[in-house]
């Protein structure tokens, strides 16, 4: 990561020196799109700083990522793999600006503006005492992105009427370590006025009470200008997870799309180039059609199929975190169908096998059918963020922070990666007979209320494209793919030897589609070694599931989980906590949300009818 505006020279004859942005720290690509990406704090030793937007990238050598289906869905050319720097040239690499601006130094306690530190270049130390500073841990910000340094001398001067910073007195920060609380970080100045501890800045008004409103600033974006904004901003500490939610977008390779002549064609820009360009294109390029054993007849076939994608866009498909999307019945009619692997020179990202054996052990516990899908490949999207609350389907596009200065950018930072995994499916017959129960109806409609409550309250005014009430999409069927998935995944990394952190899921639960993908993937190339795969085999899948069923008919924390009456944030889980079916919310695409054991194995009063009571 390289911040700006920090100069060094390097020695040598000749030419005069050159001055070469400081390099702070390294941090992996992947990183730069799930963990730390645009808009995102990162401390590096004693600094903090914030990445900026991508239009400060250089990624003139960053590779690009090809998913044709997603960048089409959110509106870009392309996708870029974060740029890496170049140590011969001391260039390149993802820029950071420095933030927040205020630091400390732990020995004379002065806490101002880093500049006024007189720091030496490349360092963040107090001239005056020698001491590495501290960077402020406070910062305030709002549900629409905007965040700015937390306001010291507002807060200290509370109650005093006197004009911002005409107080003439410096400020100063204090800990007595007393205790672990708030109550013992102190501000001061001093000007005389009475000293301020920072218990209370984050109750939800205390900021508001002191006039202090949202200036809708954001320097992750080089010259943005502040923006009106009418949210009240709220204190926060600078290492919260709810100083920044990435919007993520994914999707899986599956074919045609992506590979032999859809990757040839999408990689070598010929999308929407004349029959004339192709046949001249590959006029002295004969050599790339003859290792996919094709024709230029064939590329230009290739050609107008991706015209006609293009010219009849999903009306579903928006960038958001919701799982309802024609890319979603795609992917779940490549998984039914499966795809065995063939022995050629070209890569194969996807495939999807039947196992060899009788599926009757899985069948008679409730699942039609399990696909190993021995070959996979995502391709995950940072495609904006929001701070705050957590993002919600009702949430407005003011919420949506962007990633550059630029309205419609042409690339979106992204990673691929390759991994396995298992496909379920349940029976489609008794599915249908369950979920018309009207004691599992009533208890998916008491979380659906819930969770209509929920996008009420973030926003009232959303509307669709149809202009509708955007709506819950709770159901039954949700309910009960997510709690199992969540069950298996706690089962199986026990039995796989992967943590429950690197194991993920994909939900297939809208319409007529009842089906989960539980996969594991990193951006290594090689994926993984098979674990995963070894569980979907139907004679160890259906002991797998009667444990996973086992573990879930009791909690530590029962009889007050499976009696609850909501639970988890926003109130949209029932008979789930952490001693159950919750998970590592890297493992969630629903952020531990929409979870109930009731919808697996029954109510404590037998009310309400497990999908598999009657079957174990």
């Amino acid at each position: 990561m390289t911040p700006p505006n920090n100069p060094r020279r390097r020695r040598g004859a000749g030419a005069p020196a050159k001055p070469v942005p400081r390099k702070p720290g390294a941090v992996r690509r992947s990183q730069l799109v799930t963990t730390y990406g645009v808009g995102s704090m990162i401390a590096i030793d004693n600094e903090s700083f914030i990445v900026a937007g991508i239009d400060s990238w250089d990624v003139s050598e960053a590779p690009a990522v090809y998913e044709r289906r997603l960048t089409h869905i959110l509106g870009v050319d392309t996708f870029r793999l974060p740029p890496a720097p170049d140590p011969d040239r001391g260039t390149g690499g993802v820029v950071v600006h420095r933030f927040p601006e205020f630091y400390s130094c732990p020995k004379c306690k002065a806490l101002q503006p880093f500049f006024k530190f007189n720091s030496d270049k490349g360092k963040a130390r107090c001239d005056d005492c020698a001491e590495d500073l501290v960077p402020s841990r406070f910062v305030i910000a709002c549900n629409h992105g905007h965040i700015e340094d937390f306001p010291y001398w507002k807060w200290v001067h509370r109650g005093v009427e006197r004009e911002a910073g005409k107080c003439g007195g410096n400020l100063s920060l204090h800990t007595d370590g007393s205790t672990a609380s708030l109550r013992s970080v102190v501000v001061r100045c001093d000007c005389g006025v009475p000293e301020a501890s920072m218990e209370g800045a984050f109750r939800s008004k205390a900021l508001k009470d002191l006039g202090i409103r949202c200036e809708g600033r954001r320097p992750w974006l080089k010259g943005a200008v502040t923006e009106f904004c009418d949210q009240p901003p709220r204190a926060m500490q600078r290492g919260s997870s709810s100083a920044w939610h990435p919007i993520m977008s994914s999707a899986l390779s599956i074919p045609p799309w992506g590979e032999g002549l859809y990757a040839l064609v999408e990689q070598h820009k010929l999308i929407g180039a004349p029959e004339e360009y192709v046949r001249f294109y590959f006029k002295d390029r004969a050599g790339l059609l003859a290792k996919l054993n094709a024709s230029v007849e064939d590329v230009i076939k290739v050609v107008q199929a991706f015209e006609e994608s293009d010219a009849t866009p999903d009306e579903d498909d928006v960038p958001t975190v919701k799982a309802s999307s024609r890319l979603r019945q795609d992917e779940y009619e490549a998984l039914v169908r499966g795809r065995p692997e063939v022995h050629v020179a070209e890569y194969q990202p996807f495939v999807c096998e039947t196992p060899d054996v009788d599926p009757a052990p899985i069948r008679e516990l409730g699942l039609r059918d399990s696909m190993l899908v021995k070959r996979l490949r995502e391709v995950r999207v940072l495609s904006s963020f929001v701070r705050g609350d957590e993002p919600t389907e009702a949430d407005a596009d003011q919420r949506q922070a962007k990633l550059s200065n630029k309205d419609d950018p042409e690339w979106l930072p992204a990673m691929e990666v390759s991994g396995e995994g298992v496909f379920l499916r349940l029976d489609g017959a008794r599915l249908a007979e369950w979920e018309s129960h009207p004691a599992v109806r009533a208890r998916s409609e008491r979380v659906r209320a819930n969770h209509l409550a929920l996008l009420r309250e973030r926003g009232a005014a959303r509307k669709d494209k149809d202009g509708k009430a955007v709506e819950s999409h709770v159901t039954p069927r949700l309910l009960l793919l997510h709690t199992l998935a969540h069950s298996l995944i706690n089962e199986w990394s026990l039995d796989a030897g992967y943590p429950a952190s690197a194991l993920r899921e994909r939900l297939y639960a809208d319409g007529d589609m009842a089906g989960m993908l539980l996969y594991t993937a990193t951006s290594d190339s090689a994926g993984s070694l098979g674990g995963i795969v070894a569980q979907g085999e139907p004679d160890k899948l259906a002991h797998t599931l009667r444990a996973a069923l086992a573990r879930a008919e009791w909690c530590s924390n029962d009889p007050l989980c499976m009696e609850a009456e909501a639970s988890g944030a926003g109130s949209v889980n029932m008979a789930a906590c952490h001693a159950c079916v919750l998970l590592p919310e890297t493992s969630c695409e629903h952020l531990n949300g929409f979870l109930d054991r009731a919808m697996l194995i029954g109510d404590q009063t037998g009310t309400v009818p497990g999908f598999f009571t009657s079957m174990l």
